[in-house]
């Protein structure tokens, strides 16, 4: 993973902290369920490589990951 400042340094095993968590990038498919903590209840209508399209009945929004707001139900 990089970040804006480019990649994360490595975890030194002599190191007191622990080594950062990786965020869990959650798997969604079309026709799943979800709902989301702005938005509400909605469908995934839509999957590609970079973000999921899901209608929420009122609109349909483009959402990127790693889906902080978004969960299955």
């Amino acid at each position: 993973m990089t970040t804006p400042r480019g990649p994360r340094p490595k975890h030194l095993s002599s190191s007191p902290f622990k080594p950062a968590v990786e965020p869990v990038v959650e798997v969604f498919e079309v026709g799943d369920r979800v709902t989301h903590d702005l938005y509400g209840l909605g469908q995934v209508s839509h999957v590609d490589s970079h973000a999921v399209t899901v209608d929420f009945g009122s609109k349909a929004v483009r959402i990127t990951p790693p889906y902080p707001k978004l969960h299955h139900l």
